[in-house]
């Protein structure tokens, strides 16, 4: 089947002139990228608009045989998607605070697990689900560097060289800021954590 493909047999498929091989591609990894998207400009319908962008860049690039990133598809279209979000801001568009903005993409937040203990109790297992949730949440309250960091790491799937260099930093900045940020992360869900237990 298709979706047993690596991205560059699916790529090269695709360029063979079969579109289902595109198709699973977009499958596989629109969550991650939409969710970065939308996850930075906080606005659903602007975020539908930049990501159908990114993807039209994406065909008219591979159709022009312009794609050169053989083994990093992913991080490759993020770069796309982080270059059109940076022209939103550029543009002079303003941010607007929505608190529901990712709630649809259920799927993309599995990468965030790693920051819920592995030792849990059965209630504690009952609530992953609003415990992924919250994280998506705690993500929007980081400061704008850590969080652009957490998501050019866990949704882009980007190496710290990537996110340096797409952030103008050295590669030590880019790990500081996502060790601040996974730290906290941890203390605003041991506040939500001490909540649950005191409500």
């Amino acid at each position: 089947m298709q979706s047993n493909q690596t991205d560059e047999q699916l790529i090269n498929g695709y360029l063979n002139g079969n579109d289902n091989c595109f198709e699973q591609l977009l499958k596989r990894h629109k969550n991650k990228i939409f969710t970065y998207i939308v996850l930075t400009v906080k606005q659903r319908n602007v975020a539908e608009d930049i990501f159908q962008d990114v993807f039209l860049k994406v065909i008219n690039t591979m159709n022009k045989g312009s794609y050169k990133e053989e083994g990093k598809f992913l991080p490759w279209v993020m770069r796309i998607a982080h270059n059109m979000v940076m022209d939103f801001f550029r543009n002079g568009k303003k941010m607007q605070f929505v608190d529901n903005a990712a709630d649809e993409d259920e799927e993309s937040v599995d990468v965030f697990r790693l920051l819920i203990n592995d030792e849990k109790n059965a209630e504690e297992k009952i609530m992953d689900g609003e415990m992924e949730h919250e994280i998506r949440t705690m993500i929007d309250r980081l400061e704008d560097e850590q969080k652009e960091v957490v998501l050019m790491r866990h949704y882009g799937k980007m190496s710290f060289k990537e996110i340096a260099e797409m952030t103008n930093v050295n590669i030590n900045t880019a790990l500081g800021r996502m060790r601040y940020a996974i730290i906290n992360l941890r203390e605003m869900m041991n506040e939500a954590k001490e909540k649950r237990i005191a409500a």
